[in-house]
């Protein structure tokens, strides 16, 4: 792995003013109205942070968490899937934080998604694939 000396995020392009935000999954759209109800300051994967280099030092593996808390200094990243399957976020979690020791990234798992979604009531009857 040719890693570089000093690898750096690269930032994601910006979307033009009142373009939606591609949400991937319900939970990520019901987490930002959360966030925006306790107006909290909020950017949607505006990074992705490399974690593996092929031998020319060609990016081979990257990690996008989902939001930025900008008041916070704070990535999050939300995972839905079952917990049997979430080890390949833990593991490039891991990296991120080996790599980019000064980043902190937070994972939040389903459970924590859920429980949001019946404290705030979320999720209707048309979005309950969470």
């Amino acid at each position: 792995m040719a890693k570089p000396k000093k690898p750096k995020p690269i930032p994601n392009p910006k979307r033009k003013p009142g373009e939606p935000i591609p949400f991937s999954h319900p939970a990520e759209e019901a987490f930002a109205r959360v966030l925006d109800f306790y107006e909290t300051s909020w950017q949607h994967e505006p990074m992705t942070f490399p974690l593996e280099w092929d031998k020319k030092g060609r990016v081979i593996m990257a990690f996008t968490p989902d939001f930025y808390l900008v008041d916070e200094d704070l990535y999050i990243e939300l995972t839905t899937m079952k917990q049997s399957l979430v080890t390949k976020k833990n593991r490039k979690l891991r990296l991120l934080h080996k790599i980019y020791p000064n980043v902190r990234c937070k994972l939040m798992y389903r459970r924590d998604i859920e429980d949001l979604a019946v404290k705030y009531g979320l999720f209707g009857n048309n979005d309950e694939e969470s």
